[in-house]
């Protein structure tokens, strides 16, 4: 499927910050481009409809386009037929995206010619060590390994390559998230030089989302707040690659009784669609905005007009977790 495409560049950002946000607050109509962008491991949960929802209203209610990819850039964690489930259900919500959907699988020629512009640069180098050598060496902050730069100087004698890794410079990088506060960290102190190019031949996610929101011609990304802290890295990435900067905005995740993210891995449920204006209205509860007491009979179009007029991003709840309603279980 056939994406839009962008033409604008940027120069690479100062090394510290504090974003582009100010300046894009008061963007309207055809310069805002929003996403929503899930990874088809299983159908569409509450967790997932948060995020969708939350980033489909801030692009209607000014205006702005709002642009679907499928990131199935892990061949390995893709689930038969869950592409065309979250579509139907997306669709079935009301939350109509526009042009056609990206799907990360078939860009893996954008991906490489990125990386191949890095390694002209000399910004990548191959690397020879295993997940458990670099599980070895330490934790990064998020509780990820931590490369402790074992190849960053030239592979082992008598090892080969098996991935592509960025090599990451020292000191403080930070952006202005609209909704999180200021986010700040050292990416080589805290993550280490991190993968572009799998050992299994696969594109790292954190090169295919800043390829794929650079040609999609993205100005404001919405996601959940688990993803808060890959976001300097893509931004590292943009810089580099003289790509736009978008600004970003961190939506509370959905958590669990366990107070776990809900996912596939936590065995989160599909999303009822029994009554889909009670399932909107209760995800606009989570993000704290305004919910017509006659929401659940409501019909979806209305239900949907009404939110768009009264989405207000100061309602949003600061905080990067809450528990999911009980209703929508």
């Amino acid at each position: 499927m056939r994406p839009p495409s962008a033409d604008r560049q940027t120069e690479a950002g100062p090394l510290c910050d504090a974003g582009p946000q100010a300046l894009r607050a008061d963007r309207r109509g055809r310069d805002y481009v929003g996403r929503f962008a899930p990874s088809p491991t299983g159908p569409l949960h509450f967790g997932s409809l948060v995020a969708a929802l939350g980033s489909w209203l801030d692009a209607r209610a000014v205006g702005g386009r709002w642009l679907l990819r499928m990131e199935d850039v892990d061949r390995s964690r893709e689930q038969p037929g869950a592409a065309e489930s979250i579509l139907s259900t997306l669709g079935q919500l009301g939350l109509v995206w526009d042009g056609e959907v990206m799907v990360q699988s078939q860009r893996d020629a954008a991906y490489e010619a990125a990386l191949e512009r890095l390694r002209e640069a000399g910004r990548v180098f191959p690397c020879a060590c295993t997940r458990r050598e670099v599980a070895d060496s330490g934790l990064a902050r998020d509780g990820s390994p931590r490369y402790p730069g074992t190849c960053r100087d030239g592979l082992p004698p008598g090892r080969e390559a098996r991935a592509w890794r960025l090599r990451t410079e020292p000191g403080e990088r930070c952006f202005e998230d609209a909704l999180q506060g200021r986010i700040c960290e050292d990416i080589e102190r805290d993550v280490g030089d991190f993968v572009l190019l799998r050992a299994d031949g696969l594109f790292a996610y954190q090169l295919a989302v800043v390829v794929d929101d650079a040609e999609q011609g993205v100005t404001e990304i919405v996601r959940g707040a688990d993803l808060i802290d890959s976001t300097l890295r893509q931004i590292y990435l943009q810089d580099l690659l003289g790509y736009p900067r978008p600004a970003y905005l961190h939506l509370p995740v959905v958590t669990n009784a366990a107070g776990e993210k809900l996912s596939k891995q936590t065995l989160a449920s599909a999303i009822d669609l029994r009554n889909p204006a009670a399932t909107l209205a209760l995800a606009l509860d989570f993000l704290g905005q305004a919910v017509p007491e006659d929401a659940a009979s409501l019909r979806l179009e209305s239900l949907l007009d009404t939110a768009i007029r009264s989405w207000d991003r100061a309602r949003l709840p600061l905080t990067r977790s809450l528990p999911m309603p009980r209703s929508s279980s």
